[in-house]
């Protein structure tokens, strides 16, 4: 776990704002004060924030007090934590170039193939 032996209450006033200027993953964890792994937030920093963002998006937070909302934040953002101690990124597949490129599905078939031979036979017969 980290050591959060600096991080202080949180302070709730315009919380979804401070938010979004945060520039960091740990950033985030200090504003809300969640422990965390430095193992586990170097491997999936990106997708625990996407994650976050994702369940935010589902909040309604219109008329809720600041402290509420800061509540509902650090949920939030321990929630998208938990998704990724346990689990790869690889494995949640929250990117669309993850989604995309699924192993376990087929590909694609993308219009005509045309073989290397076939394109140079042109050049072999001259």
């Amino acid at each position: 776990m980290s050591d959060c032996s600096s991080i202080r209450p949180i302070e709730v006033d315009n919380i979804l704002e401070r938010l979004r200027g945060l520039s960091s993953a740990e950033d985030f964890f200090h504003t809300l004060g969640i422990l965390y792994d430095a193992k586990v937030l170097n491997v999936a920093r990106l997708h625990i924030l996407k994650r976050m963002g994702q369940y935010l998006a589902e909040e309604d937070f219109e008329g809720l007090p600041d402290r509420v909302i800061a509540a509902r934040a650090r949920s939030t953002l321990e929630r998208a934590y938990s998704d990724f101690e346990s689990a790869s990124p690889l494995s949640q597949r929250i990117f669309k170039v993850l989604k995309d490129h699924d192993p376990d599905k087929p590909a694609e078939r993308r219009g005509a193939f045309v073989s290397l031979e076939s394109a140079l036979k042109p050049f072999a017969d001259q």
